[in-house]
Formats: C-alpha cells, structure tokens, sequence
C-alpha cells in the first residue's frame, strides 16, 4: 500500500492503520471520540496526503477548468477557491474536488485519494489544450482544523491569516518551509489546509503539534475525519457520490451553474431538473436503538424505498444518525421511515440537514 511522509511519526504516536483507497492511512491516535471532541471544541491535526492534486497549466487552463467543472470558475480571483465537481456526459460524479486559481494559467485540483489516476485520466482526455500535470507526488496536505487552528497557525506563519477569507488561499512560510495555506476543510469547522513539499511534512507536523499544546490539540485520524464530516454532511465520495448519482440528487444543486453556457454534463443535469428528481438524498436520525450503515435498505410500508449511504453514533449529538437516497415523494423533513438492521426494521426519521453547525 501506498504511505504518506509522516508514516513513521503515525507510528511512533501509537496510530491504528487502516487501508483507504489503497493507502495505509491512520484510523485513530486516542480514541475516534477523542478526536472528534477534540476538533469541535480545541483543535485536531489531520495528515491528508494521500489527496490528490492536478494542475492544469497555460493559456487554456481556465477554459479547461471551466468545461470540466459544473461551478463557474469565472467568479474566482487569483488566491481563491471553490468546491466543484466532475460530472460525465450523463450527468454522475466523476469526482468532487475543490479547484484553486493560482493565476490566469494556473488552476490547481484537489482530487480525492481513491479517484487520483481516474481523475487525471479524465482531465487528461478533456484538457481542452491546458497541459495536464498531476503533481501529487509533489505536495503532502496537513489539515488543521477547530476553533483554535487560526490561534495555533498565526504564531508559525507571517502570513495575516485573518485578511485570508473562507475558501481562499496564500503563498509563504509555515515553520520556515515553503506552504500554501488554504483556508478550507472537511470537519464542519473552521481550519485550514496546509500544502507543503513532502520532505518538509514532519517539521510542519511538529511544529504544529508543539504549537498546539497549549490548546490542548490532538492529532487526528480519519475515523474522527468521516464522524465530523457526516455530522456537517459533507459528501464522500463513494458514499453519497458515484458516477451513478447526480449532483442535484445529491443536494448540490447549489453548486452547480447552469448560468455557464457549457461544462460536461451539463445537458443531463438541465434534464434532470426540469423532469423532477425521482430520489434525492436525506438525512435520517434513528427514533429506535441502532446505527444505520452504508448499504442498509431503508423501507417504507413494508417497500424498500432507498438506501443508506453513511451512518455513524455522533459523538456532537448522542444520536444515531446516517444520509442515504430514498424516494423523492418521501423526502420530506418528518417523514417516518424504517432501515433494516440484520433483518429488523428499525425507525428512523428524515431530519433537516446539517446535523451539526458551529457556532460563528
């Protein structure tokens, strides 16, 4: 399997490993509960590296990029970035990345681990004359996450962390190596993202963790990664994304700007809309003991009706909760509905999502 650069320091720190997307990745440090606390009240420490990163480079970058994402990358200045989507022609997720315009030929994709080689394949095939580079092997990806990420970080960078908005970006030191510094994440709460060269991962990793003590910070694994983004209900792909959903299924219709003239899977998309979607994906919250996981069938009258695609206890909540598709007709907030567990139909409710949402 594939390694990030911190594989020895996941060790030494007591990491359990599991196997994601063919990397051996950590699964937890502590405890997933522990971590995930940790991150909705103080601060956690993520090595992401296994991401992928794509950059489309010369005259017709932005042009690329605009076709192949279903967001309008128009609307984006140099230092700024978005979260979009690969549709194919049939309007299913090739992936969902977020997309950084480094300048007017430069734009820099953030692919998921799992759909790097796809990713690139895909963007390749329809580099509309950008030249496609995949850099991935040049950039590992720390992610500091929680209310005290911005108090750690200032103390490591000369960058004016608070003159860099939400879903924008910057260039300079952390802990005197090279790094772009993004403000994004995937927790549901505030952090930023941290690209730097792979040789320069351990003293960033440490710098952080030492500068984080007194915040009492925790690195974190990607069990507490998958309860915090399920609790914000965040996608994964795989999960709540495939080439065979779509993102207006999905609930992503916001993403999507049907205002550009052209971007692949755009005919579909608009189809889609305008006949009405026949499922659409929920978020359910168990009313009887038992948590839903990704594949159970969720039934109605006795029919089943849809399935779960993520489900976990939150550690926020107390309470068992999960996202998955079901009929459109049965979507709406209230709704009673069963999920089969081992063969007992348990309850469930559709709720409003997010589950979670921080406190600004």
């Amino acid at each position: 399997m594939n390694r990030t650069p911190l594989y020895a320091t996941h060790q030494a720190l007591g990491a359990r490993f599991v196997d994601f997307g063919g990397w051996e990745m950590p699964l937890q440090y502590t405890s997933i509960l522990d971590e995930h606390q940790a991150v909705r009240e103080r601060a956690g420490l993520f090595d992401v590296s296994h991401m992928g990163e794509i950059e489309l480079r010369g005259a017709h970058a932005l042009a690329a990029a605009q076709e192949l994402t279903v967001n309008d990358l128009s609307r984006l200045r140099d230092g700024q970035a978005q979260y979009s989507l690969l549709c194919l022609p049939t309007g299913g997720v090739v992936d969902d990345i977020i997309v950084h315009r480094l300048s007017s030929e430069r734009v820099l994709l953030c692919v998921n681990a799992s759909n790097a080689d796809k990713d690139f394949a895909w963007i390749a095939e329809h580099h509309h004359g950008a030249e496609v580079i995949n850099r991935s092997g040049e950039y590992a990806l720390l992610a500091l996450q929680g209310p005290r990420a911005t108090a750690i970080l200032t103390g490591l960078t000369p960058l004016p962390l608070p003159q860099v908005p939400a879903f924008a970006f910057a260039h300079g030191q952390v802990c005197g190596r090279a790094a772009l510094v993004a403000h994004t994440g995937y927790t549901g709460e505030d952090g930023w993202e941290i690209y730097c060269a792979p040789d320069d991962a351990c003293a960033l990793w440490d710098g952080l963790l030492e500068a984080g003590r007194r915040f009492d910070i925790r690195p974190a694994g990607l069990g507490a990664r998958d309860t915090l983004r399920l609790e914000r209900a965040l996608p994964l792909y795989g999960h709540e994304l495939t080439d065979e959903t779509t993102p207006l299924e999905a609930g992503l219709s916001w993403v999507v700007r049907f205002t550009k003239p052209s971007f692949i899977g755009r005919a579909a998309l608009l189809q889609q809309r305008e006949r009405g979607l026949t499922r659409r994906l929920v978020g359910l919250m168990m009313t009887q003991p038992g948590i839903p996981r990704q594949g159970y069938t969720v039934v109605h009258d006795g029919a089943v009706v849809g399935a779960v695609t993520s489900g976990t206890k939150s550690p926020t909540l107390g309470k068992a909760i999960g996202l998955g598709y079901v009929a459109s007709t049965l979507g709406a907030v209230g709704t009673q509905l069963g999920i089969d567990i081992r063969g007992r139909v348990i309850g469930a409710e559709v709720v409003r999502l997010p589950f979670y949402k921080r406190e600004c």
